[in-house]
């Protein structure tokens, strides 16, 4: 007896556009500090049924976490992206930039993704390993390319923007962190001429 795999199927293009759409509605929902928005709201508010909603998102808990991973694959997908329309030492600038907006984004779901049921430390192991490949594999690229020293961790500079976030009660914390990866960047060059 063979054991055949069917290839899974590919969503349909109406059937994507349709989870996209209803997660940019719950984090728009989130942002606003709806952390408790029912989720018929959510299905309305996205023009869709709730049998649409929970043919993508069987629970609460799988919506939250959706929202979270696709602004981690934004951030993830976006760093080969950078990495070939900008020399290096930019590409990192850019990510570096788009990182701030992971964290601001991150911080308005943050009391969500507190609820989660199994909660979020394995969340937040993947998340963590996503990010040091991108980061790692940018300021590689910047060293090879002589902008940046070579003893430069990449994980510091992660460090560092994730702290800035710690102060981010107060408006305008986004632009200082953005001001703080020229800050980063400058201070990590190299020094060769």
């Amino acid at each position: 007896m063979t054991d055949v795999k069917t290839p899974r199927r590919r969503p349909r293009s109406d059937g994507q556009r349709n989870r996209e759409h209803l997660l940019e509605v719950a984090k728009a929902a989130f942002t606003e500090g709806e952390v408790d928005i029912p989720l018929d709201e959510v299905a309305r508010r996205a023009d869709v049924g709730i049998g649409t909603l929970y043919r993508h998102f069987p629970s609460r808990d799988a919506l939250i976490e959706a929202v979270y991973r696709a602004e981690l694959d934004r951030l993830a997908e976006a760093a080969p992206v950078l990495a070939a329309q900008h020399p290096p030492v930019e590409a990192l600038r850019a990510w570096m930039r788009l990182f701030v907006d992971y964290i601001a984004a991150k911080q308005v779901i943050a009391p969500a993704l507190n609820r989660l049921v199994g909660g979020t430390s394995t969340l937040y192991a993947q998340s963590g390993a996503v990010l040091q490949t991108a980061i790692d594999k940018l300021v590689a690229a910047a060293v090879e390319s002589g902008d940046l020293n070579a003893d430069i961790e990449p994980l510091d500079l992660l460090r560092a923007l994730a702290g800035v976030s710690n102060f981010s009660s107060g408006p305008g914390w986004e632009k200082s962190a953005k001001r703080l990866v020229d800050i980063l960047i400058a201070g990590s060059r190299s020094s060769a001429p």
